[in-house]
């Protein structure tokens, strides 16, 4: 009788670990429990010009298994829902996650790009609803000097606790604003940082007392998962001290010109960019404009959440405590 089984992602790391001090194909085998002839078959068919990598070596096994157990093609009904979520600005990479985890479908971002790049050729829009629209990015730089004055009382990100950095816990999170044309109105944009989960809000101008009152309102929900916000060094967040009151939690400033330091809210402004381009004047934007970009970020599944949305998260992270986030109803 056949008792062959595939290999756990975990034994494919006790293989890279073991065949690293030398370990001979039979004392692998007898380490994690499996015969010879699977240890030297897994290590025939993964070993690259790097040598056996574990991650990369799971991932062909699982791509294998769907390519043997269903041929995809762009078929219209899979055409029909690739196109469905590129017009929702889904990037490619979300669609190909999205489109495993849901349908068991395997097709790759490249794939889903040619297809754009194809409808483009033939006269249609698809491209346009990509993020940059296949533009390059451009670096910016800085002499690291500022020229803001200093906000009293702000406490450096160096004090922050390490454990933010990990993103173990639900409640840590960044704080930025998207400005409009001409300085005219502004956004005040706010994501956590293990979830995902963006919380936006429309005010008049980047003046510190309308920023105040939005990021209080936009957190008052969720002040059980409120317990740090990071800023930049913005005079819009000089009245920081009336948030951590209000909200009893603590607020840290990031280095001047260190964006890296709140990388994931400068991604996220990226996203909101997709939508209100720097152009708009958020001063004719309405608020329900505003909820539905918000609505539509936070239902979009992301890589680094295994594709899952940051909806989803928050609702269980709620869900394990046994809350019930009125904020999180749809």
């Amino acid at each position: 009788m056949n008792t062959y089984k595939q290999l756990t992602q975990e034994q494919r790391y006790f293989i890279y670990q073991l065949n690293k001090i030398d370990f001979n194909q039979t004392e692998i085998a007898s380490e994690i429990g499996v015969n010879k002839s699977t240890v030297s078959r897994e290590l025939k068919r993964n070993t690259g010009g790097k040598g056996y990598r574990p991650k990369q070596a799971h991932y062909k096994t699982l791509e294998r298994r769907l390519l043997a157990a269903k041929a995809v093609k762009m078929t219209p009904y899979t055409i029909d829902l690739i196109e469905e979520k590129l017009v929702d600005q889904w990037s490619p990479e979300q669609v190909s996650g999205w489109l495993m985890n849901e349908h068991k479908i395997l097709l790759s971002h490249e794939r889903i790009y040619q297809h754009i790049w194809q409808d483009k050729h033939q006269g249609g829009d698809l491209y346009q609803h990509l993020r940059r629209q296949g533009k390059k990015y451009q670096k910016r730089g800085s002499n690291g000097k500022t020229s803001r004055g200093q906000i009293i009382d702000r406490v450096s990100i160096d004090d922050r606790p390490k454990a933010v950095d990990d993103k173990k816990q639900v409640g840590h999170w960044e704080i930025d604003t998207v400005i409009g044309k001409g300085h005219s109105g502004a956004l005040v944009t706010i994501v956590e940082r293990k979830t995902l989960y963006t919380l936006i809000a429309r005010v008049n101008g980047k003046c510190a007392d309308w920023v105040t009152q939005a990021t209080i309102k936009l957190l008052e929900p969720f002040m059980d998962r409120t317990h740090s916000i990071t800023a930049d060094n913005g005079k819009e967040f000089a009245y920081h001290k009336e948030i951590t009151g209000a909200l009893k939690t603590a607020f840290y400033f990031a280095h001047p010109y260190h964006s890296w330091e709140r990388g994931l809210n400068e991604n996220t402004n990226g996203l909101i960019r997709q939508y209100f381009p720097k152009k708009t004047d958020f001063k004719t934007v309405d608020d329900e404009d505003v909820y539905n970009v918000m609505q539509k970020l936070n239902n979009r599944p992301r890589k680094s959440l295994g594709f899952k949305t940051p909806l989803q998260m928050m609702q269980k992270s709620f869900a394990r405590s046994g809350i019930n986030c009125v904020a999180l109803q749809s």
